[in-house]
């Protein structure tokens, strides 16, 4: 029987594509009702995938519409694949393939600038033009190590740390969410059953549940600046000594101050020795504020975020530029969406990109421009490796001079 690709999704399918995609992530392989009526309300059908072998359903992906935050505050329209499972009985049948091509052009069509996705096994995803554009690194904090500044333990500008409830963060959270995402780059939306989600209002069933801690941070004019969200154990050694581990759920703070403000006040809760941060950037403020930087080891470091350019002058000429500069680019597209020759010209007023017959400067896959846009990656270093071939003595340092950025990009969300 011939193996039969559909989509959109029909909603009769939607049962056993859930199944399919439990069965895919080790959940158990199930759909309860009120699972599928959750994904009924969020998921958008017209761009959800389903390959089914008879009645079985064998393979699933879906996408939905993004924004994504580019180098200097801008947001492009992406792209953003979820959801991706293959059924262990049908590997090697070239079902991801199928639907990823069939996605992609879609969006390719509908103008979205970019395909996002979080990439649950590193080797996959290249083949289809995804390069790792953003990297998250966790660490666990040894709080007695730690030599904070008791002095510290409330802020020290003048602002105030409260506690909050769900309720509150479902209300303002938003709001200082995109204000997060308008001055750091690699930061996505967030569309309002993220927070229904984020703060229990909405609950997977099989997935436990415990109500996080919530904090809020208000600068001195009382503006909310930051936001903070754990869940603690409540552990004790021997019934003589706490040993209590709180682990970071969401913590972003629009301001210095109110990011410091936020550690300072976790790393200062009474009967928490040990503090999971969750994932944050690479360059995350977190280790140097703190009296000793080693109390904060590393448990994680992992790509993250992973883009696939699908309009090049959209992505090049979206984002900002700390130089002047140009260069020509020859991209390398085996699905034939994006590639070509394209002459960038940037600096600090702009940017313009279009196609050229010009010689190119640098040659690459699709997949590196993905990993360069966000600013996080070095261009020499790729052209070191053999994945950028240097055509023009120096241009890829001067590609470092445009794209890189002083901090490195962050992406707080799974998808």
């Amino acid at each position: 029987m011939a193996l039969e690709l559909r989509t959109p999704l029909a909603d009769s399918d939607l049962s056993p594509w859930t199944v399919t995609l439990n069965t895919g992530f080790l959940r158990p392989p199930e759909a309860p009702k009120e699972e599928v009526e959750l994904r009924r309300e969020q998921i958008d059908l017209s761009r959800t995938q389903g390959v089914f072998d008879g009645d079985r359903c064998v393979a699933t992906l879906r996408s939905f519409a993004q924004r994504l935050t580019a180098v200097g505050g801008a947001d492009v329209p992406a792209d953003a694949v979820s959801n991706v499972a293959v059924a262990a009985t049908h590997r090697r049948r070239g079902l991801l393939s199928r639907m990823m091509d069939h996605d992609l052009r879609a969006a390719k069509e509908r103008g979205e600038a970019v395909a996002t996705l979080i990439a649950a096994e590193y080797p996959i995803y290249g083949r289809y033009g995804f390069g790792p554009a953003t990297w998250i690194t966790e660490w666990q904090v040894d709080v007695p190590r730690a030599a904070l500044d008791p002095r510290h333990s409330a802020p020290v500008d003048g602002g105030r740390v409260d506690f909050t409830d769900a309720d509150e963060v479902r209300k303002l959270g938003p709001a200082l969410h995109e204000r997060l995402r308008a001055r750091q780059h690699g930061v996505i939306d967030r569309p309002d059953h993220w927070w229904q989600t984020a703060t229990g209002q909405r609950q997977f069933p099989n997935r436990p549940w415990t109500e996080p801690f919530y904090a809020l941070y208000r600068s001195p004019d009382g503006s909310v600046d930051g936001l903070l969200a754990y869940t603690a154990d409540n552990r004790w050694e021997g019934n003589k000594r706490p040993h209590s581990t709180a682990t970071v759920l969401e913590l972003i703070g629009v301001t210095p101050a109110a990011e410091r403000s936020l550690w300072h006040f976790l790393l200062s809760v009474d009967w928490v020795t040990r503090v999971n941060t969750g994932p944050r950037a690479p360059d995350d403020l977190l280790p140097l504020l703190l009296g000793d930087p080693r109390a904060a080891q590393i448990t994680t470091h992992a790509d993250w975020l992973w883009l696939r350019p699908l309009d090049v002058p959209q992505l090049l000429e979206t984002r900002t530029y700390p130089a002047e500069g140009s260069l020509v680019l020859e991209l390398h597209d085996a699905a034939g969406l994006a590639g070509g020759r394209y002459f960038l010209e940037a600096g600090p007023d702009g940017a313009a990109c279009a196609t050229t017959a010009r010689p190119a400067d640098l040659t690459m896959d699709i997949a590196e421009l993905g990993t360069l846009w966000l600013g996080d990656e070095s261009a020499v270093r790729l052209a070191s490796l053999g994945r950028i071939a240097e055509e023009s003595p120096g241009a890829a340092a001067l590609a470092d001079r445009l794209l890189r950025t002083p901090r490195r990009p962050w992406c707080p969300d799974v998808f």
